[in-house]
């Protein structure tokens, strides 16, 4: 019987940490093994909050020192061992019926190098909500009748538009994860290697049935660096390269897409009153500059 990986890399809230262990041992499907990586957060009984769940599939690894998201990402990909694993965040909740449709979806569709599992997104208190964000995000998804496979140019150009995937949720097939997640890149890494294994040649299969809450809040890292630019400082490295390597594979849909940016353009100005009120110019003007800027040269650490 396949058994899904659920790594769980950890920084930061205890009790959305404990949440979020609980909704994995709710599971109908007993096919799991669970282990948190606690990037040394500081405090220091997470570990025995982690044990006191007494379940021999869960297990607790601590780094012996912060090394930070992606090589903390990457640390779980080490770890490892099953043919398809989760990297779940900390504050993120699993439906019950999340493992065995993950292992459903991939028995139907083995090829796949990510599944995309159904999705509802909560807020700070677990209530179910649709902020903009997620509405935009479920109008650049692939048309068709669920649950389907899909790859190609019109995956990439539709993520090059808006990023409708919610990376805690993904079921990633291990070895498409080979290579692990880019190590300059610390909010966009996920967005990165999606692309990487599409323009690989490897699919993507999509399902709708709600099976997995994400919590988006504005303490997530995404949000705090989103209003002093460092995120789309990084998107502006990935659209450069996406629009280099789709141009090399003639996918020039893609390509556009990618100069284009559109809705990370939007949402850079959707961040430029929050950086007024709070008097931080210089993240104005970087906000100003991906907005109405053009894209630049790729670095050349990812082309």
């Amino acid at each position: 019987m396949a058994v899904l990986d659920i790594m769980l890399p950890f920084y930061g809230d205890g009790d959305y940490l404990e949440a979020a262990i609980r909704s994995v041992l709710d599971q109908e499907s007993s096919e799991w093994r669970l282990t948190v990586i606690d990037d040394a957060y500081p405090d220091p009984t997470i570990g025995d909050r982690v044990r006191a769940f007494g379940d021999g599939r869960i297990a607790y690894v601590r780094n012996t020192e912060n090394v930070g998201i992606t090589a903390n990402f990457n640390r779980a990909l080490a770890l490892a061992e099953a043919e398809r694993l989760v990297i779940m965040g900390g504050d993120d909740r699993m439906l019950p019926a999340f493992v065995g449709r993950a292992l459903k979806l991939a028995e139907r569709f083995p090829d796949a190098a990510i599944i995309q599992p159904g999705v509802r997104v909560i807020d700070d208190d677990g209530a179910v909500y649709e902020p903009l964000a997620d509405r935009v995000k479920r109008r650049y998804r692939p048309k068709g009748q669920r649950p389907l496979e899909v790859g190609g140019e019109p995956v990439a150009r539709s993520l090059l538009r808006g990023n409708w995937m919610y990376f805690p949720s993904l079921v990633w097939r291990r070895d498409a994860l080979a290579g692990g997640f880019r190590t300059d890149l610390s909010i966009v890494q996920d967005l990165e290697k999606i692309l990487r294994i599409v323009m690989a040649g490897q699919t993507v299969a999509i399902d709708d049935e709600p099976v997995f809450e994400y919590r988006r809040h504005r303490a997530s890292l995404s949000a705090a660096t989103g209003i002093d630019g460092t995120k789309f400082a990084e998107e502006r490295t990935v659209f450069a390269e996406a629009a280099q390597a789709s141009t090399r594979l003639g996918w020039l849909g893609a390509a556009r897409a990618a100069r284009r940016h559109t809705s990370s353009r939007l949402h850079a100005l959707t961040e430029v009153p929050g950086a007024v009120r709070r008097g931080r110019w210089t993240a104005v003007r970087h906000l100003l500059r991906h907005a109405f800027g053009p894209l630049g040269r790729p670095s050349g650490a990812g082309s």
